[in-house]
């Protein structure tokens, strides 16, 4: 179930807003959420998590059992408490939508709120965008690896969490992913939901072609059979066997699945074994240990896959299992701000992003400046949020999905082909040097 409460939230945000509440620093100020850097082998970044990032701002406030308990920790001051009793998210969201493909140090979110209001927030904020962003970054890696086939993630008993499952079928269906085992995520998001068998069904019969005959008339639509309980080879010829029996009844068999062994070769030996018997048309399901290296793999090697279902490597995101993100301070009070820090530096400021295509169509390079420089290309940061309520009419999974979909045609061939080492040009405009300089000059140190 998606967390909402506002008690969601790391301890020193409530220690930071008391000590602002005690001096009155409650002047606007402006947080950028992005990624500092990429981890290795990844070239490029998929938004996602925006639209649930607006749902919590929307609905932020704190229950009569959450102040009750925060008065019982005796922490926090009468004015902390009655602030947070009263507390609505007032700001505005500027945002990259989601679906676009994104570099490092370009702000995916940017809140201008009271400065208690933007420092609350900060935790949860970054816990949904860093985790739908990184898994639909790693789920557009598999779709580009293996862009004719038919994706599904079956992470959900892997993941680090039922909201880690939930988020991961929502944000790989936006990559392109064609659906999810997940049940919520169709019930919540509206994923399209799929599945097949566990070996324990068949493992309950004395009988594999029992077994199957049992499943395919209890779910006669679409029916996918798992073959390789015992042996993948027999499992491929009882089907054959099986199917000229159940289409009497008008059942026809949709595909087989191999979740174990060498994918490639199963996959071709129960191909032929399949058309030998005239299943030509039934497909070929594999699972088990998939990640885009391995569907990469198996497109150089001709394997005849048709889907995939792909768990613990989409879902926990296994080669790099975090961003190394930030949601910094960029402005207070109508004045500049920047951090220093050795290797967390960031660039102060409202920023925007500036696009720019080839004559093919492709991105050819991005600019990040200050929101109020113009620079050529499509500016990607809009506004999605005013006064604490949403701009318009939220775009839909589909719709995001194709956003996602336009822009990964539109990488670099490259970035496109997943190379390692494949760079993209994000150049820094003069303006925000010189704005950064400004910054650097006017404080004491």
């Amino acid at each position: 179930m998606t967390l909402q409460s506002p008690l969601t939230t790391d301890l020193y945000e409530l220690n930071m807003i008391q000590a602002y509440l005690d001096r009155g620093e409650t002047k606007e100020a402006v947080f950028e959420y992005f990624v500092r850097r990429l981890p290795a082998r990844r070239g490029f970044l998929l938004a996602a998590g925006l639209d649930d990032a607006l749902s919590y701002l929307e609905g932020l406030q704190f229950s009569a059992a959450e102040i009750d308990w925060l008065k019982s920790t005796g922490r926090f001051r009468h004015n902390l408490i009655d602030y947070l009793a009263a507390f609505r998210f007032t700001g505005d969201v500027h945002a990259i939508p989601e679906g676009s493909v994104c570099f490092p140090n370009e702000p995916l979110l940017r809140i201008m709120a009271p400065l208690p209001q933007a420092q609350l927030v900060e935790t949860r904020l970054i816990n949904i965008l860093n985790f739908q962003t990184l898994i639909a970054s790693k789920a557009a890696r598999m779709v580009l690896a293996a862009p004719d086939k038919v994706l599904a993630d079956f992470g959900l008993r892997t993941a680090h969490g039922a909201e880690a499952g939930l988020y991961s079928a929502r944000a790989s269906y936006i990559a392109g992913f064609g659906g999810a085992a997940n049940v919520e995520a169709g019930q919540r998001y509206g994923v399209p939901i799929v599945g097949t068998m566990a070996h324990s069904f068949v493992q309950v019969h004395d009988d594999e072609m029992q077994a199957f005959e049992n499943f395919a008339r209890a779910r006669p639509d679409g029916v996918i059979l798992l073959i390789d309980t015992y042996d993948t080879e027999a499992g491929a010829r009882k089907v054959v066997e099986l199917a000229p029996k159940l289409a009497e009844d008008g059942i026809s068999i949709r595909g087989v699945r191999i979740d174990s062994g060498d994918l490639a070769e199963g996959a071709r030996m129960v191909r032929g074994i399949l058309d030998e018997g005239g299943l030509t048309s039934v497909i070929i399901l594999v699972s088990g240990g998939v990640d885009e290296d391995v569907l990469l793999n198996m497109a150089k090697a001709g394997a005849p896959i048709d889907g995939y279902g792909i768990g613990v490597s989409l879902a926990t995101s296994i080669d790099a299992p975090a961003f190394d993100c930030a949601y910094k301070l960029q402005e207070y009070g109508g004045q500049p701000k920047r951090k220093l820090s050795a290797g967390k530096q960031t660039w102060p400021g409202r920023k925007q992003v500036w696009r720019a295509y080839d004559t093919d169509g492709r991105m050819a390079g991005d600019i990040l400046s200050t929101e109020t420089d113009k620079q050529p290309g499509e500016a990607l940061i809009v506004p999605v949020m005013r006064g604490g309520k949403r701009i318009g009419t939220a775009p839909t999974l589909v719709q995001i999905r194709e956003r996602a979909a336009r822009d990964l045609a539109r990488l670099p061939e490259p970035l496109r082909l997943l190379q390692d080492g494949a760079a993209y040009p994000v150049e820094v405009a003069d303006d925000l040097r010189n704005l950064a300089a400004q910054t650097d000059a006017a404080v004491k140190r």
